[in-house]
C-alpha cells in the first residue's frame, strides 16, 4: 500500500485505460490528483467558517470610461465557448446547442451571427473557438460549416475537451457498460478547459497570433457577449483573471456563489462544496449575494505560465458528481464523475477580480423551464444574434413546469405545439399537471395552472392568478 492508503493497482487501472484512449499526460495527471482526493475521503468542502461574504463588487454598468481601451484591445481578444453539454437532463443525446431558439436558428447559429456582427462593428477578425466534447464535436462542425467566413487563417474553430473514466461508487474502480462502452467515460467538468486548450496546442497558437485575452462563456448563454467596456476594465487594471458575477435572487439559491478567503483571495463555492448541514446558509441570497455567471476573462500568457508551473493542469477543487452509469437508466450502477469548475481558478491567478454584471448577461438554458423563457417575448432577438431581456425587465420570469410532463424535450414540445406563450408581463409561472397550451396565449403576473387530469388552455387566453383546468 503506498502513501495515503491508495492501491497502486486501482490508480494504474485508470491510467492504463486513459493511455489506451490517447488521453493526454496532463489530463491523466489531473485525474490522478482528483482520484487520490476521492480515495482519501476528501469531500472538497469549503465550510462557512473558512470564508467571508462579499458585500460589494465593482459595477460594470459604470465602466463606460473603459470602452475605448477595450475597443483598442479587441484585436488581441478571442471568444471561447463551452459546447460540451448534451442536455441529458432534458432527454437529449446530441449537442444541446442544436435546439432551435428563434426562427429555426439554434444556439450555434446565433453565436456565429454574434461573432460576425461584432467583427463588422469593430473591424477586426476576432477568433471564435468552441470547446467541444467527444459527443458534440461533429454536430458543432456541421453547423459552423454553414459559416465559412468564421474561420481565421489556420486557427481551428474548436478543440476537444478531455474525457476521463467514470468511477464505480462501489469499489472506486473503472465503470464499464457492456453494450455502450462510451458510457464508461465522461467529461471532467468545464475546469478542464485550461488543460484541454493547452494540450490541443491552441493556447500557443492564439498567443503566437497576438491574442492575449480569452473571453470564455457557456454556449447556451446567449446573453454573454464580448463587451468592450469589460475588456477595457481588465486591460486598464492589468488583471489576469476576471469573473462576471450577478446579483443572486431566490431563483439562484441552489447555484454556486462568490466568497472571499481569509487571506483576501476571491473564491467560488459550488453546491457540492457546501457541507450538508450548511445548506440553508449556502442558499441565503442576502448573505451570499453574488453568483458566478460562468463568464470569465483570462489573460492567456499568464494561464500558460501557470499551466507550466503545475505540469499542464491547474489544481482546482474537486467536485464529486454522483450519477448512474446510464443517465437515462436510474437502475444502472451508481458512479462518481470527478469534475472541476473553471471559475474556481479565481483563487489561483495572482491578479484576479470579480465584477458585477447586469442580469442580461446571463440567460442560460439548463432545462425546459429556461428554454420556454428564452423562446418567449420575455427576451428579444437582435439583428446581431444577441438574446437579451425585453425592455423593462431586469430579470427573467421564474418558470416551474411539472417535471413529470415537461422535463423531457419531446414531452415539452408536445405540450407547447404552437411555441411559447407571451411571458413579457409574467413574473412567475407554475404548471402543475399535464397541460397543453394553445396558440396566442398571454401569461401575466404570478400564475399557477393546475389540472388533475389532462388540461388544455384555449387559443387566445389571458392567464393570471391561479387557474384550475
Amino acid at each position: 500500500m503506498p502513501e495515503n492508503g491508495l492501491k497502486t493497482s486501482s490508480i494504474q487501472m485508470f491510467v492504463e485505460r486513459m493511455r489506451d484512449a490517447n488521453v493526454s499526460a496532463s489530463a491523466i495527471a489531473s485525474f490522478r490528483l482528483h482520484y487520490q482526493r476521492l480515495c482519501r475521503g476528501e469531500k472538497g468542502f469549503l465550510p462557512e467558517r473558512d470564508i467571508l461574504p462579499i458585500e460589494s463588487l465593482p459595477d460594470s454598468e459604470t465602466f463606460d470610461e473603459y470602452s475605448e481601451a477595450g475597443l483598442s484591445a479587441m484585436a488581441s481578444a478571442a471568444m471561447i465557448k463551452l459546447n460540451g453539454g448534451l442536455g441529458t437532463s432534458m432527454g437529449l443525446e446530441r449537442a444541446k446547442t442544436l435546439l432551435p431558439v428563434r426562427d429555426n436558428l439554434n444556439f450555434l447559429d446565433l453565436i456565429a451571427r454574434q461573432v460576425l456582427s461584432l467583427r463588422n462593428q469593430v473591424g477586426t477578425e476576432i477568433p471564435l473557438v468552441l470547446m467541444n466534447s467527444f459527443r458534440t464535436s461533429e454536430d458543432a462542425e456541421r453547423v459552423l460549416a454553414l459559416y465559412p467566413e468564421l474561420r481565421v487563417d489556420t486557427l481551428p474553430l474548436g478543440f476537444l475537451q478531455n474525457m476521463v473514466p467514470k468511477v464505480l461508487d462501489d469499489g472506486l474502480t473503472p465503470a464499464e457498460h457492456d453494450q455502450r462502452p462510451e458510457l464508461g467515460w465522461c467529461p471532467p467538468g468545464h475546469g478542464d478547459l485550461f488543460t484541454a486548450i493547452e494540450g490541443s496546442g491552441l493556447l500557443d497558437q492564439l498567443i503566437d497570433r497576438g491574442i492575449k485575452y480569452g473571453f470564455i462563456s457557456n454556449a447556451d448563454n446567449l446573453g454573454a457577449a464580448l463587451d468592450s467596456s469589460l475588456l477595457g476594465y481588465m486591460v486598464a487594471n492589468s488583471l489576469d483573471f476576471m469573473l462576471e458575477a450577478a446579483d443572486r435572487t431566490p431563483a439562484d439559491r441552489k447555484g454556486g456563489h462568490l466568497c472571499q478567503l481569509p487571506d483576501g483571495r476571491l473564491a467560488l463555492r459550488e453546491s457540492a462544496q457546501c457541507p450538508p448541514e450548511e445548506k440553508d446558509v449556502f442558499q441565503d441570497v442576502r448573505r451570499h449575494n453574488y453568483f458566478n455567471t460562468n463568464n470569465l476573462w483570462v489573460h492567456l500568457p499568464t494561464l500558460r505560465r501557470l499551466l507550466a508551473e503545475h505540469g499542464g493542469f491547474l489544481p482546482l477543487p474537486t467536485v464529486v458528481n454522483r450519477k448512474t452509469l446510464d443517465p437515462r437508466d436510474p437502475t444502472s450502477p451508481e458512479v462518481v464523475q470527478l469534475e472541476t469548475v473553471m471559475g474556481t481558478a479565481i483563487s489561483l491567478f495572482p491578479k484576479a477580480a470579480a465584477v458585477r454584471v447586469p442580469r442580461r448577461r446571463f440567460s442560460p438554458v439548463k432545462n425546459t423551464n429556461d428554454l420556454l423563457c428564452v423562446r418567449s417575448d420575455a427576451f428579444d432577438l437582435g439583428d446581431n444574434g444577441h438574446i437579451v431581456l425585453s425592455a423593462g425587465r431586469s430579470e427573467p420570469p421564474l418558470i416551474q413546469l411539472d417535471d413529470e410532463f415537461f422535463k423531457m424535450i419531446d414531452d415539452f414540445e408536445e405540450r407547447f405545439p404552437n411555441g411559447s406563450p407571451s411571458l413579457r408581463l409574467c413574473d412567475r409561472l407554475t404548471v402543475e399537471g399535464d397541460v397543453t397550451f394553445g396558440s396566442g396565449i398571454t401569461i401575466e403576473g404570478e400564475t399557477v395552472v393546475n389540472t388533475n387530469g389532462k388540461g388544455f388552455v384555449p387559443n387566445g387566453t389571458i392567464l393570471s392568478g391561479r387557474i384550475e383546468l
